[in-house]
């Protein structure tokens, strides 16, 4: 295991000046190799007799629902349900994904980044959409996986039969771990990353909600239709944070009327979310359980509505600022008065500056002030 105090700390940036131990810069500096020693502990304490009990709280699938003889002569898979001790093995796994984001970030994103030299707004959206385009792509490949090997698309009745005793298997369990640690570790990471205040305030949005959603459908026991409808989501989610990804490149915007792919796949995925979630929560579960039926068919539709509504503002937002270019661009070109020929010329430099790195940014600023 590597030393928290070597001159070159994994998950962090090369810097010339050691900053002071157990101080903020140091911390964010190593937070990757802290974390790494604190997931060794219950990693250590597994293998010690007197520890490997409280150990497994935190890194084996707690609430087995089978008998571990029965299922082993059988040859069944064993089954799952949840419980108070997910908390514990959400809290490890939360570590692995704060120490998986810094080595994705240091040796991919990073390198590339570097190479490409961009500005700040674009290394952050780089950045942020790199990041989630592996999580939405793994997540999407998992749930995929799950669905196929319990044939949900073969017999769709199983999203609601027998509900509310839905055991899950190891994957569907661990599937639902990984994504409530997932959404739990973009908290520490605003702090690990140095996300500016004032764009904090989404990414907390965007983590706690997934938390509550994802929590809300694992402990009422819908969660056979919360990863059939996740795999949905993600896909989707997936595809749009990779046309951002190519955004950031697209410089003279040739990909961007491809963008119309993006809104025909998020149309096509909200109408069969809708359409899914009608048939489990009032055609299936409503009928043996209808108060359940109902709390589940509001949440998913308040959730899908929301989704729906912030992706129209985003299109006609788009749609307007495309049709005001198209007029500005239309209009003979006519003798401007200086004043607005002044801020035309500054907006245009700070737009061209913006595009800058951030080494030359802060060039032309040094310039402007000696001047």
């Amino acid at each position: 295991m590597s030393s928290a105090l070597r001159t070159k700390p994994f998950g962090s940036k090369k810097d010339k000046k050691n900053p002071p131990i157990l101080s903020h810069e140091f911390v964010i500096q190593n937070h990757a190799d802290i974390v790494s020693c604190i997931a060794m502990v219950f990693v250590v304490g597994l293998m010690m007799q007197a520890t490997s009990t409280l150990a497994s709280i935190f890194i084996v699938m707690g609430h087995n629902a089978t008998d571990p003889t029965d299922a082993a002569t059988r040859g069944e898979p064993f089954l799952y349900e949840s419980g108070w001790r997910d908390g514990p093995a959400v809290f490890f796994y939360t570590l692995i994904c704060i120490i998986m984001h810094a080595i994705l970030q240091e040796y991919v994103l990073d390198k590339v980044s570097k190479k490409l030299h961009l500005s700040k707004f674009k290394l952050s959206r780089f950045n942020e959409s790199g990041q989630l385009v592996v999580f939405y792509l793994v997540s999407f490949l998992w749930g995929g996986e799950v669905m196929l090997r319990e044939r949900y698309a073969e017999n769709m009745s199983k999203l609601w039969i027998d509900y509310p005793i839905h055991p899950m298997t190891f994957l569907h369990k661990l599937y639902f771990i990984i994504q409530l640690a997932y959404y739990l570790h973009m908290l520490p990471e605003l702090y690990f990353q140095k996300i500016k205040k004032d764009e904090q305030a989404p990414k907390m949005q965007h983590s706690i909600a997934g938390l509550l959603i994802i929590g809300f459908f694992y402990f009422f026991a819908y969660r056979r239709v919360a990863i059939v409808l996740l795999t949905l989501h993600y896909f989707s989610e997936f595809v749009s944070h990779t046309f951002g990804l190519l955004e950031v490149f697209d410089k003279e915007e040739k990909y961007a009327r491809f963008r119309i792919f993006n809104n025909i796949i998020f149309l096509i995925t909200a109408f069969s979310t809708l359409v899914l979630s009608f048939l489990t929560f009032f055609t299936g579960i409503g009928k043996t359980n209808p108060t359940r039926g109902m709390l589940g068919l509001v949440i998913a539709f308040a959730i899908q509505g929301l989704l729906i509504f912030r992706f129209i503002t985003s299109f006609l937002k788009s749609k307007r600022e495309s049709k005001e270019q198209a007029t500005i661009a239309a209009k003979p070109l006519l003798k401007k008065p200086k004043s607005s020929e002044k801020k035309s010329e500054s907006s245009k430099k700070s737009k061209k500056e913006s595009d800058l790195p951030e080494a030359d940014q802060n060039v032309n600023q040094k310039k402007v002030k000696t001047k």
